[in-house]
């Protein structure tokens, strides 16, 4: 079998192995600019997109890719020698792969290369709307503060120097600037990460920045730009080299960063953008008046249980979280957190099953297929926290609710801060706190609560005698046993088996 390198030249002689893109790519107009151009954004939006451009009255809606960082150099190589094509591969539960190529990102930029030019990209007339996989952190917010970190030298940066930006702060600012001053019309910015209100923080963070950097566009910014809030999901592992030459031995291709991921995928997001949008729901996105309960039950449940379960795998020294679900014990505790602690704060969901829901999670969690790395799911675990289980605590401390569950996750969290597994074994912490984290965790040994001074991370929960005492109890209980002693004892007492 003839190898093809993954280009539009070779589409043709690749489209009799796999799906390809049934459209003309060099009719479309860009119509979104995403930044962040990773795996998840081409296995959701790009996905979604590609999609609806089998319909041949869709044009508006191709994909310029911006690539943000110094550290996205190789994806933006790699998207730009393949012309923005890429393989997207589904692993579906009964071990087979489904593949087809992917046409939706029609541009490519990288931002460090030319910020002039990704300013110029925002602020063009056909752009209508500006996405963002940024990751957590990438929203510059304080927890202790509630506000925005303008200690961060990026943002320093920015302020001092706006034509060459750092961050998605300075860009969009810039971009929007533009726009105002050459009397285009706004658009509409929509965050696509893990955040509660992702629509709402993102507007919160970038006006905070520009009433500092261009107070005068704040006003414009109020009138003329949106934010939706939304709910995104799908499992998407960190490609592996594996993933990459099994792709060129079963199917010739070669692709140098396909993506993979797992069958399921949802997407909800209010309906407001206020220079309009891709016709999504034709191709199963849900649009709605308010995402809230939906994204929190996805944050508190899916984004949670990843955290739970790499976390406490982590320390036992699995690899993968289909491992760690596998582990009975792990899996028990965490059916006993979801019930026992996040349900009850979740509230009525119309149309959700919430039990048929947490059934789906585990399967999902559980696809052999997958092979989710736990690495990638504890990777920047200082700002998934607050976002993903610190809701969780403060609700039921305010309900005088069990936080048992989640202050034993606290306290193991702690533990692998300290950089080794329970065989011994380093873990590769992979954190923008990860020296914060560390010398924490090595106080904690002789003083457990020195771990929650992280006020960054977790506010003022110290300060709660309830939590403190149960995160106290919990650490002390680690270090004198194990972690998988401890799941028994804790599943003995919500006497509770899966």
């Amino acid at each position: 079998m003839k190898n093809y390198k993954l280009n539009n030249k070779n589409l043709s002689n690749i489209s009799e192995r796999i799906s390809i893109p049934q459209y003309d790519r060099s009719k479309l107009k860009t119509g979104i600019v995403h930044v962040g151009i990773g795996g998840f954004h081409r296995a959701h939006e790009a996905f979604y997109t590609d999609q609806l451009l089998h319909d041949p009255s869709v044009t508006d809606w191709g994909i310029c890719g911006v690539a943000l960082l110094d550290f996205d150099t190789k994806i933006y190589n790699i998207l730009k020698e393949q012309d923005g094509l890429y393989t997207l591969i589904v692993k579906e539960l009964d071990g087979s792969h489904t593949k087809r190529v992917i046409g939706s990102i029609v541009e490519c930029l990288f931002a460090p290369e030319d910020p002039i030019k990704v300013i110029e990209k925002m602020a063009s007339p056909e752009v209508k709307i500006i996405t963002l996989t940024i990751t957590e952190g990438g929203y510059n917010y304080n927890e202790a503060t509630k506000q925005f970190d303008f200690g961060n030298p990026l943002i320093q940066h920015d302020l001092k120097n706006p034509q060459s930006p750092k961050t998605i702060f300075g860009y969009l600012t810039q971009a929007l600037k533009l726009r105002k001053e050459r009397g285009l019309k706004g658009c509409t910015i929509q965050s696509c990460d893990n955040i509660q209100g992702n629509g709402h923080m993102t507007k919160k963070m970038l006006l905070s920045y520009v009433q500092t950097a261009e107070p005068d566009l704040v006003q414009w910014i109020e009138s003329n730009v949106t934010f939706p809030n939304a709910m995104v999901d799908r499992i998407t592992p960190v490609t592996t080299p594996s993933d990459i030459s099994n792709l060129k031995e079963t199917s010739g291709i070669e692709d140098a960063w396909p993506v993979v991921c797992e069958p399921f995928k949802q997407w909800v997001i209010e309906d407001d953008f206020i220079e309009g949008r891709p016709a999504w729901e034709t191709v199963g996105v849900q649009f709605v008046e308010n995402v809230a309960p939906y994204e929190k039950m996805k944050l508190s449940l899916l984004n949670a249980g990843h955290s739970v379960l790499g976390i406490l795998g982590a320390l036992l020294g699995y690899s993968t979280i289909d491992e760690a679900v596998n582990n009975r014990n792990i899996r028990a505790f965490l059916n006993n957190y979801m019930d026992v602690e996040v349900t009850s704060t979740l509230g009525d969901l119309e149309g959700i099953n919430l039990k048929d829901y947490k059934q789906t999670l585990l399967e999902r969690f559980g696809n052999i297929n997958i092979k989710d790395q736990i690495d990638r799911i504890c990777s920047e675990t200082s700002a998934k926290f607050p976002i993903f289980i610190l809701p969780t605590i403060h609700s039921q401390l305010k309900n005088n609710g069990s936080i048992q569950l989640a202050a034993f996750v606290t306290a193991a969290w702690a533990i692998y801060s300290l950089g080794t597994n329970e065989n011994g074994e380093a873990l590769n912490i992979k954190d923008a706190l990860k020296s914060q984290l560390t010398e924490k965790a090595k106080e904690a040994i002789h003083n457990p609560i020195a771990f929650l001074e992280i006020d960054t991370v977790f506010g003022a929960i110290k300060h709660n005698k309830q939590f403190s005492e149960a995160f106290v109890n919990a650490y002390k209980s680690i270090t004198n046993n194990n972690i998988e002693t401890n799941l028994i004892t804790i599943n003995n007492t919500f006497k509770k088996t899966y």
